[in-house]
């Protein structure tokens, strides 16, 4: 073969390779029925590597056939979760009178805090900023007492706080008297009573709250004088007094304004100024009040009528109902502080926890002429017993073993 006729034979076989070569129709016969397809493209490099892929083309969705109507989504319900308790509505029956300068304030928002339990129980802040005993011009605290307590049936209890802001001259006629004199305390003395008096003729309780420390020492030293006449003209008067002191000052009793709120944290309870509370602070200082408002919430009216005990000589015959007078009277008395001299009744003694401590080694006094000697012999009799029980206490010599007693231990031992 010519070497030209063998280089034609090698490139016609080199493109069928190449391109893959018709496939003959005949060799894949057509089923009958079905339409014939285009064959399939042989494998070919054009093929493998220039060919371009086409773009999938997207499915639709299926829609979801519905059953019966349309219904909207509807949003879900937002719960709330809450901390405090729910505490029903009732009627306010008992009001807290709050009365003072701007501490006054602030201590009635803290009680309006602690008093949160008790819905039957209102807070009346009727404080007024600057205000004192001093300056009866400005604000007079008498006067203003007794009209409170006039227009408001409801109060059960007052609440003082006054002092920070007295440290001025008080005028009498065209006379005045410096802070803290004598006659300045004389006067300053007879408004706390004026004060006082107010609540003690309405019958209603009287919390008088002490000033705190102060980051001036000038005027905490002041204030100290000033809180020794409140305690003594409401304890004069049948109220009572709270000291504030202790809770705003540091273990070597000066001013602090950092300390333990009413969880026990320490916090900030006295603002910069050295005088205000935080909120803290005011409710802390709430604390010391809440707590004797509810010792009088706990009484109920009828502990203040005491029934009167009938005589011996009356017992079988149906006593007389106490008079009004007799049980106003009685009121009164109690409310002030004084002594009543209505009959009570008696008051049994209560019983001691041990009785006489009588010696055993010495004379015994048993009333008249009686007495015992006791002594150890006498406590243990005469006789064997009293003899061995003298040796073993006595001389602390044991006794001797008896065969099978745990202190038996001779070996070996007897059956």
């Amino acid at each position: 073969m010519r070497p030209r006729s063998l280089f034609m034979v090698l490139a016609a076989a080199l493109l069928v390779l190449v391109t893959g070569g018709p496939i003959s129709v005949a060799q894949n016969p057509v089923p009958p029925g079905r339409i014939p397809q285009a064959p399939p493209q042989g494998r070919s490099l054009f093929n493998m590597f220039w060919q371009i892929p086409e773009k999938p083309v997207a499915q639709p969705r299926p829609q979801r056939q519905r059953v019966g109507p349309v219904q909207q989504r509807r949003a879900p319900t937002r719960v709330v979760v809450r901390d405090d308790p729910v505490i029903p509505k009732v009627d306010v029956n008992h009001h807290v009178l709050v009365i003072g300068d701007t501490l006054a304030g602030q201590i009635a928002e803290g009680l309006e805090d602690s008093l949160q339990d008790r819905a039957d129980v209102a807070v009346e802040n009727k404080a007024k900023a600057d205000s004192g005993l001093v300056r009866s011009d400005f604000y007079d605290w008498p006067k203003m007492a007794g009209e409170l307590l006039a227009a408001d049936a409801k109060v059960m209890v007052g609440v003082v706080v006054l002092g920070p802001n007295d440290r001025q001259v008080i005028r009498e006629g065209e006379i005045t008297h410096e802070p803290l004199s004598e006659r300045w305390l004389q006067l300053y003395r007879a408004r706390i009573e004026a004060v006082a008096s107010a609540f003690s003729a309405k019958r209603v309780p009287l919390i008088w709250v002490g000033a705190p420390p102060m980051q001036n020492p000038r005027l905490s030293t002041d204030l100290t004088t000033l809180n020794d006449l409140f305690r003594k003209g409401t304890e004069g008067a049948g109220g009572q007094f709270v000291d504030l002191w202790e809770a705003y000052v540091d273990t070597e009793n000066r001013y602090t304004a950092m300390g333990p709120d009413v969880n026990g944290q320490v916090a900030r309870l006295r603002l910069g100024d050295g005088v205000h509370f935080t909120k803290a602070g005011a409710r802390k200082a709430a604390h010391f009040v809440d707590v004797v408002i509810r010792r009088i919430l706990e009484k109920t009216p009828t502990q203040n009528v005491i029934a009167l005990p009938v005589p011996p000589e009356a017992e079988g015959t149906p006593s007389p109902p106490p008079q009004p007078m007799d049980v106003e009277r009685l009121i009164d008395r109690m409310v002030s502080g004084a002594p009543t001299d209505l009959p009570l009744l008696p008051v049994v003694p209560p019983r001691p926890l041990a009785g006489p401590i009588l010696p055993l080694t010495g004379a015994v006094s048993l009333g008249g002429d009686a007495s015992l000697i006791a002594s150890i012999q006498e406590a243990r009799g005469r006789g064997d017993v009293a003899a061995g029980l003298d040796r073993v206490f006595g001389q602390g010599i044991a006794p001797e073993p008896r065969p099978g007693r745990a202190d038996d231990f001779r070996w070996p031992r007897g059956d």
